[in-house]
C-alpha cells in the first residue's frame, strides 16, 4: 500500500478549527479541511439544543453540496456554552470575556456539542450534552486568563484542554465534546457511513 492511499482523506471537515482537526487525528480519521460559512445568528424561540444541531447539520449537508468538498463524507459541528438557558458565544474582546468568565465562575454550565455528517444524500446529527463547574476565580485570575489570549475564537470563552483546565473543578459528561468535538457520536456517525475509528478494541 503507498502512502498516498494511507494517507488519503477519508471524510472533509467543514470546519478551520485546529481543535477538531486534532481530535479527528486522534482517532485516526484522514481528513480534509473546507470551511463553510453558515449564518450563525440564533432563530428567535429557538432552544440552544436546536441551535447547535441545526448549525452543525447545516454545515454539514451545504459543504457537501460544495465540490471543495470533492465527493467526500462531509462532517460538521457546533458547539455552544449554555449559562441559566442563555448562550454564551465567543468573546467579541477582552472586556467580553471577562464578562462571560465573571458569570461561569463558581458555577455549573452546560456544554452542548452537536455534530453532523452529510453521506450519500442523506445528513445525519447526534448531540452531546457535558456538565461543567467552574471554580471561585478571583479578578486576578480571570485578568491573566484573558491575558493569555486563550479566550478568544472560544465558546464561552475559555478552553477545557489549555489553561482553563486549571479552572474546571468538575466534568460530567464528554471532555472531547467540551472541545468542540464529541468523539463518541462522531465516531457513531462514521461508523454508519462505514468509516471505523481507530479505537484500542482495533489495536
Amino acid at each position: 500500500m503507498t502512502e498516498a492511499a494511507v494517507t488519503a482523506p477519508l471524510i472533509c471537515l467543514a470546519s478551520a478549527s485546529p481543535r477538531r482537526r486534532q481530535l479527528l487525528q486522534q482517532i485516526g480519521i484522514a481528513h480534509c479541511v473546507a470551511p463553510g460559512n453558515v449564518d450563525e445568528s440564533q432563530v428567535p424561540g429557538e432552544t440552544p439544543r436546536d441551535y447547535v444541531l441545526r448549525l452543525a447539520w447545516a454545515k454539514a449537508e451545504r459543504k457537501s453540496r460544495d465540490p471543495a468538498a470533492g465527493g467526500l463524507p462531509v462532517l460538521g459541528a457546533d458547539t455552544a456554552v449554555i449559562l441559566d438557558g442563555v448562550i454564551l458565544g465567543k468573546p467579541v474582546d477582552g472586556a467580553d470575556a471577562r464578562r462571560m468568565l465573571s458569570l461561569l465562575a463558581g458555577r455549573q454550565h452546560e456544554v452542548l456539542s452537536a455534530v453532523a455528517l452529510a453521506y450519500r444524500d442523506r445528513c445525519e446529527a447526534r448531540l452531546s450534552v457535558s456538565q461543567v463547574r467552574f471554580a471561585s476565580l478571583s479578578t486576578t485570575d480571570i485578568d491573566r486568563y484573558v491575558a493569555s489570549g486563550e479566550p478568544f475564537g472560544k465558546a464561552g470563552g475559555y478552553a477545557i484542554q489549555g489553561l482553563a483546565a486549571a479552572f474546571i473543578e468538575h466534568l460530567a459528561g464528554s471532555y472531547s465534546g467540551v472541545m468542540g468535538l464529541p468523539l463518541y457520536e462522531t465516531s457513531l456517525l462514521l461508523a454508519g457511513a462505514g468509516i471505523a475509528a481507530q479505537s484500542a478494541r482495533q489495536l
